[in-house]
């Protein structure tokens, strides 16, 4: 096999379902040239039984640009990680995070930690099929399995079939009588758990996930971490992601939002053309673009009605941007 390539995983976007789809991608792309950005989850069965193309397509503008995989079958995971090599993807991400309901019954994301040999084996088949860098998405427990020995057997297990980069979402999942949302808060997180397992693994790369929404933040855990994922943030606040190239990647990116409506617009264009999306299929990521200025609730107001009625009319997006710029402005200049 050729050498793995290399990642920066410094700051990532946190595969979201629902969110995180190609067009989401497409549009953090214009804001933020350097973050590695994640697909939705997608199971390895989908992928064995299901339409490959739907499911893999995307735009070669979003690299560098991961796949999370949720699934327990060995065979079909190695078959998904050689698709998703295939399609050129720069990393494949299994998920032993996701608490929900669904992914138990499917018998892979959270519930998954409980079992470390089913996940080796999984990376073991995987990278027999592939040389694109197998990584792991986990938590820092699960129910009343939450010692720091659990997590670390966990990894020690992953470790051994060959996986070197872990993404640990700082709070344990409870399976049982809590529903995903509710466990995005309860219980609390435990920064300090994923900062211990960085000093007793110093040779993993170790990436934190969880509650990050500040540079500040962001800053501080990699005094301890060697990356940072965020997900609600960067999806509610996506200009956060031009902060993160001044201050993480030291890039003083030039672009404003008005440019970026206008590089949707375009993109918006090809997708209705090529029968891909309708327009609000693209405007609905874009929708908190201006928050915390002037207009923007009439940006969003726009965004969630106007593209409804007229689902082609692109340049729906430009006026509305250009309506709030003017919004913008007059507020500078009073």
């Amino acid at each position: 096999m050729s050498q793995t390539k290399k990642i920066n995983r410094l700051f990532s976007v946190a595969p979201m379902m629902a969110w995180t789809d190609r067009h989401c991608r497409y549009f953090h792309r214009l804001i933020s040239p350097n973050s590695l950005l994640y697909t939705v989850m997608i199971t390895s069965g989908a992928l064995a039984h299901g339409d490959v193309p739907f499911h893999l397509n995307y735009n070669d503008q979003e690299h560098p640009v991961a796949l999370q995989l949720g699934g327990s079958d060995a065979k079909e995971m190695a078959l998904s990680a050689e698709l998703a090599t295939q399609w050129g993807y720069d990393e494949i991400n299994i998920n032993c995070g996701c608490p929900s309901e669904r992914v138990q019954k499917g018998a892979f994301g959270a519930c998954l930690m409980g079992e470390p040999d089913i996940v080796a084996d999984s990376i073991k088949a995987m990278r027999e099929r592939t040389d694109t860098q197998v990584t792991v998405k986990t938590r820092i427990g699960i129910d009343h399995q939450d010692s720091y020995g659990f997590l670390c057997d966990f990894v020690g297990a992953c470790v051994e079939a060959g996986c070197k980069s872990f993404t640990v979402h700082a709070r344990k999942a409870w399976l049982k009588g809590l529903s995903p949302k509710e466990n995005r808060d309860i219980p609390p997180l435990d920064y300090a758990r994923v900062y211990q397992l960085k000093r007793d693994f110093p040779d993993l790369e170790i990436i934190i996930n969880g509650g990050i929404k500040t540079i500040d933040e962001m800053q501080n855990h990699l005094k301890h971490c060697d990356g940072v994922m965020v997900g609600r943030e960067a999806y509610q606040n996506p200009w956060l992601l031009k902060e993160v190239e001044r201050h993480l990647f030291n890039h003083d990116s030039a672009i404003t939002r008005l440019r970026v409506v206008e590089q949707m617009r375009d993109y918006a264009e090809q997708e209705i053309a090529a029968g891909r999306a309708e327009l609000k299929d693209i405007a609905r990521h874009m929708l908190g673009l201006y928050i915390g200025q002037p207009g923007a609730k009439q940006w969003r107001r726009t965004l969630s009605t106007d593209v409804y009625e007229k689902p082609h009319e692109v340049d729906i997006l430009i006026r509305a941007a250009q309506a709030t710029e003017a919004i913008i402005e007059a507020r500078k200049a009073a």
